[in-house]
Formats: structure tokens, sequence, C-alpha cells
């Protein structure tokens, strides 16, 4: 077991810098190079050597790697560097598709370690809820609602995440996919899937708009509505449950534009139980302190020296939430028409 595990960042935008930040900031992690193809960003990085290709990182004595680049360039990136006997990091959307995953997983041998950053599992709102539901104080999970939208911006058609052939997807891809993991976290995997989408405002080839419902096997019933066009940062994630509900509303965030993060729980009381019907009385807990980005690294890191498998965050994680977007997008698909047809009324 080594005392260091060296790590190098590909990509060194948004996520790269937060990734640095993090490995800089955990005994046992040493950042030893980073990976940027801008030119401006790249020789704007110190303290460490820069490079401009990620094969050039890739030789180099590194034991992890954080792939935070564009969805298109993730795959090919974490199965060079698995092949290599590197551990992967992967930032979201793990892929343009279900087939990028499987292809990825095909590489994920014996001794390499596979993680990917769906960090709102670690939010401690969304961890606090579990550890209250898995206590049985609110009885069992009825279904789940979920909002998670952004504002958009004045640049928002040069974001490469609007664009299919760099992305794959819109919306639902790009923000949801993190509520439809935490559907699963709480309730695992759903079977049937309907989804309309529609290009409400921004007019690009994906969707800025997503209205997806889920069910499982339990009889357990989600719904996302996943927007690029609510105006402003809203996450709300309600969890409906025998004996009460729970409401996580607000994320913490580099920017605190989602609002101030806090778990509601109310246990479920009718008329002869209190004054105001409908109206239980609530708890509510606020969070001020996001270290949901060091917690699940430090979660990989400890799979890796203890040689222990990846159970959160897994590659099983990131195939199964991505087999429900290409299920969305498949079903959307097939509610589409073309103009004229009065019989139905989604059009995209």
């Amino acid at each position: 077991m080594k005392d260091v595990l060296k790590c190098g960042i590909i990509g060194y935008g948004y996520m790269g810098e937060i990734r640095r930040r993090v490995v800089e900031s955990l005994p046992g992690l040493k950042l030893v190079g980073i990976c940027e193809v801008q030119d401006d960003v790249r020789e704007k990085i110190q303290d460490v050597p820069a490079f401009k290709s990620y094969e050039e990182l890739l030789k180099q004595d590194v034991d992890i790697i954080f792939v935070c680049t564009p969805n298109c360039f993730s795959p090919e990136i974490a199965m060079r560097a698995m092949d290599l006997g590197k551990h992967v990091f992967c930032e979201k959307p793990p892929g343009r598709n279900v087939q990028d995953i499987l292809d990825m997983r095909a590489h994920e041998k014996k001794g390499v370690k596979l993680m990917f950053g769906f960090n709102h599992r670690y939010h401690p709102g969304i961890a606090k809820a579990k550890v209250l539901i898995e206590s049985g104080r609110v009885g069992k999970i009825i279904g789940l609602r979920g909002v998670y939208g952004k504002s958009g911006g004045a640049k928002y058609h040069e974001s490469w995440r609007n664009k299919k052939e760099i992305s794959g997807g819109g919306i639902l891809l790009d923000q949801g996919i993190h509520m439809l993991d935490l559907f699963r976290y709480f309730c695992d995997d759903f079977e049937h899937v309907k989804c309309f989408v529609n290009t409400a405002f921004w007019k690009f080839d994906l969707e800025d708009n997503a209205f997806v419902i889920l069910q499982n096997h339990k009889g357990q019933t989600a719904s996302l509505h996943s927007s690029a066009t609510l105006w402003r940062h809203t996450f709300q994630m309600n969890i409906i449950l025998e004996e009460g509900y729970m409401i996580v509303e607000g994320l913490l965030s580099k920017t605190g534009s989602y609002g101030r993060e806090k778990l509601i729980v109310a246990k479920r009381q009718f008329e002869d139980e209190a004054e105001a019907v409908g109206n239980p009385s609530e708890e509510v807990t606020y969070f001020d302190r996001d270290l949901s980005w060091d917690i699940e690294v430090d979660e990989f890191v400890k799979c890796i020296q203890e040689n222990k498998a990846v159970t959160m965050s897994s590659s099983h994680d990131a195939l199964r939430v991505m087999e429900i977007i290409e299920q969305a997008y498949k079903d959307a698909e097939s509610n589409l028409v073309s103009e004229g047809d009065d019989e139905k009324h989604c059009h995209f």
C-alpha cells in the first residue's frame, strides 16, 4: 500500500479546478501533473507540470487520473488510463450513451478502480435523509419528486454541453442525471420509464426541458422535471414516505446560486393529531459546509488503499442511470409527431 498516491488531472475547467483543490487538501494525495488543451488556460497553471496532451500525462508516474473533460472524450481517456494500470475518477456525465459505459467497464480490469463523480450523493442534506430513511423512522418510501434546473445565461448558446456531437444529450443528461442517480440511490432500479422533452426556449438540437416518470417493481414512482428555463437555479427533492415526508431543498455549490441547503422532515399528522389539517410540524436542518467533493474522493482513495470494490458511484451505477436516460430519450422520441398530427399533442 502506497503512503502517497500521485494524481493527474485531465481537463482544467470548472471541475478540474475543484479536483485540484480536493487533491491538494487531502492527506495521502499528491498532484503531479495537469493536462489542458487550451493554451491560454494551460499557461496559467502554476506549481505543477502542465501538459497539452493527455498521453504525455499518462506517461508520468501517476496512480490516479481525474478525467474532467467533456463526455465525448471521457471514455477514451478513461480506457487508456485503465489499460496502463491507472485508477480513474471520471466526472459525470459518464459518457454520451450506454455503449460508452459498457466500453469503459470492459477496461475496468482487476486491481484498477473506476469511480464516477455523482457527488450529490455526498451532499449533507442527501446524506442525512438517507440515514433517517434507513433508520425506519418515517417508514418506507412511497415515491419521489425532483426539480432540478438552471437559468441558462447570456452565453448558454456557446456551451459545449448544448452541442450534441460533444455532449450526446441536453439538460436531462447534463444535469438531470444527478437527480436520476439520487432516485436510484434511494429506491434502486426502475423498470418503467416515460419521458417527454421539448425545446421550449433555447431551440438547440437538444432538449432544454425534460419530464420523466419512473416506476419500479416495488410500486415506487418517481418524477423529474429537468429544465434550462426555470430562470433561477433550483434544486428540490421530495421524498414521500409511509409515515411522513422529507424535502431536500437548495444545494451547496461554488457560487451559492442554488440557495442554502436544508433538509425538512415531518411526521404524518391527521386532524386528530394536529390543530392544522395538512400542515404537520416540520423539523428543519440547515447546512453551510459542502464537503461532498472531499468525501467522495476520500471514499475513492479508501477503495484503492484497502483494495476494496467501488460500491458508491461505481461503473454499475453509471451504467444503470445511463440506461434510464437512454430509455427516456427513446420514449420521448416515440412521443414526438410530425406537424399536423392532431391525435397527439407533444411536439418537439
